[in-house]
């Protein structure tokens, strides 16, 4: 399946999800496809997916990540020993872990094309981060209190 095949398979998949989105048809432009697929990803409450999708998502985030390229710490300067301060797209860097300033729901931005961290960091990791964050904080009875962190996996916002 090529990456455009990919492409096509989510945007038909997510849109058969709502009624509302019937309407909606599936841009013949590439650029107006990604756009798309980001804010339906961007929108998409935390609900289970196939594995069909889970793997065919994970295979076209996989490519596009690699196609913008990874940062490594290699190609990185440290300014002090161990210390790096890097500025770039947070979901090219391979690294063990990152900080996502989320909000206290923990269910990412949910504004289509967003140019904030947390949309970023939840469009290139899947739809499957939104569902795991979902999970945990059914479990809190309050929400998450700023300066407090919770640990899920990355999913395909790394390779």
């Amino acid at each position: 399946m090529t990456q455009a095949e990919k492409r096509e398979y989510l945007l038909t998949e997510l849109l058969k999800e709502l009624p509302e989105y019937e309407s909606i048809k599936i841009p013949t432009n590439e650029t107006e496809q990604k756009n798309l697929l980001r804010s339906l990803f961007n929108i998409r409450m935390p609900l289970p997916v196939s594995d069909d999708f889970i793997a065919i998502q994970d295979e076209y985030l996989c490519e596009e990540t690699r196609q913008k390229g990874i940062t490594s710490l290699d190609d990185l300067e440290p300014s002090e020993p161990d210390i790096y301060l890097w500025q770039g797209d947070i979901t090219t860097l391979a690294c063990d872990a990152i900080v996502n300033a989320a909000n206290s729901e923990m269910l990412g931005c949910f504004c289509p094309c967003h140019g904030c961290i947390d949309n970023a960091i939840h469009t290139f990791a899947g739809v499957q981060l939104r569902l795991k964050c979902a999970e945990i904080m059914k479990k809190q009875i309050y929400k998450e209190e700023t300066g407090k962190a919770k640990l899920t996996p990355a999913y395909k916002s790394a390779l």
